[in-house]
């Protein structure tokens, strides 16, 4: 159903070092990078939804929508811990650590972060 996520950046370089890590060890590639903007996702799948990085198209600085999150379905818990960990070596901010969040089900397992320009992004295993 998703083609593909944008979040905006006032900084690309940053950007890139905050989702590079994070994306590289949930084997994601690079699959497009210019001055404007990056992204990531399966190089050899279209079809697979990608997620993108960049400055705004209108010129104007980037700003975080209230309420907007995108969150990322990880297998298993032990890499949504690692996945913290690097968010947080890479400019994150904690919006809710890894753990369990028994009030959405009793197997589900998340962390919470805000990109360096203030995205929430979360990583989520269903049936931890």
């Amino acid at each position: 159903m998703i083609g593909y996520t944008m979040v905006g950046t006032n900084d690309l370089e940053r950007s890139m070092r905050f989702y590079d890590p994070i994306f590289a060890e949930m084997g994601l590639d690079q699959c497009w990078r210019d001055g404007q903007c990056a992204s990531w996702g399966r190089q050899d799948d279209e079809a697979f939804p990608r997620f993108f990085t960049g400055y705004p198209f209108n010129g104007e600085a980037a700003n975080v929508g209230n309420g907007s999150m995108t969150a990322f379905l990880v297998n298993e818990p032990r890499l949504i811990d690692r996945l913290y960990e690097l968010a947080m070596q890479n400019g994150g901010i904690d919006e809710g650590g890894p753990g369990y969040r028994p009030q959405y089900d009793a197997r589900f397992y998340a962390a919470y972060v805000r990109d360096p320009d203030g995205n929430k992004v979360a990583f989520v295993c269903y049936s931890a």
